[in-house]
């Protein structure tokens, strides 16, 4: 499967706000967005034209396909998923967004970035209800409890992590016991709760053409 290897910081400065691609670094002084708040690439400080509606669309796109780490087959094939179901379409797709399993392990604060999971998933380091779980995409049910396989508790980077996610920081739909580092889903969000700056109703207005 492709990957995007250039730099992350790229991609916040394309979009104009910080995206969380790179963990703790997003945080700090370092950041670029912060830096040079303007697009990379030799012509990024200079005046623009004005962007067309299709631009202003894909802009919005793009930044919450980036956001979450998918490339564009992936991205469009949950758009798919989510067309089909009943509902706003938008907002369900922003859930399913929201219940990948890399997602929620960003989320609990077991790793500094969704890239960052989508890596410690991928290599086996969780079970979903004591089930071995290596799929990034893996969609969690309300009740779902992720758990920190015992053979990988003492990895630095999930204590690091914790260390810095603060309990008033927890999203209302999960709980984490850092002792035994285990998380619980405890229910599908509402639109409204999610932390996403991004209006999806552009990206269905986007595909819909």
């Amino acid at each position: 499967m492709a990957r995007y290897t250039d730099p992350s910081c790229r991609l916040c400065r394309r979009e104009r706000q910080k995206l969380f691609l790179k963990g703790t670094k997003c945080f700090t002084e370092k950041c670029p967005v912060d830096r040079r708040a303007y697009p990379p690439g030799q012509h990024g400080q200079s005046r623009r034209s004005k962007v067309s509606e299709y631009g202003v669309q894909l802009r919005e796109k793009q930044k919450v396909r980036r956001m979450y780490g998918l490339q564009e087959t992936q991205f469009k094939n949950t758009f798919a998923k989510a067309l089909r179901q009943p509902g706003r379409t938008g907002e369900t797709l922003v859930k399913m967004l929201e219940r990948r399993l890399d997602n929620v392990v960003y989320r609990l604060g077991l790793a500094p970035s969704r890239k960052a999971a989508r890596q410690l998933v991928v290599h086996g380091h969780f079970l979903v209800n004591n089930r071995p779980v290596d799929i990034p995409s893996y969609q969690l049910k309300a009740g779902d409890a992720v758990q920190v396989r015992d053979k990988s508790k003492k990895l630095e980077t999930m204590h690091a992590s914790m260390k810095r996610m603060k309990d008033t920081a927890m999203l209302p739909w999960l709980s984490l016991d850092k002792a035994a580092m285990v998380g619980t889903f405890l229910n599908v969000p509402e639109r409204a709760d999610i932390p996403l700056n991004a209006d999806e109703q552009l990206i269905v207005e986007l595909y819909s053409k």
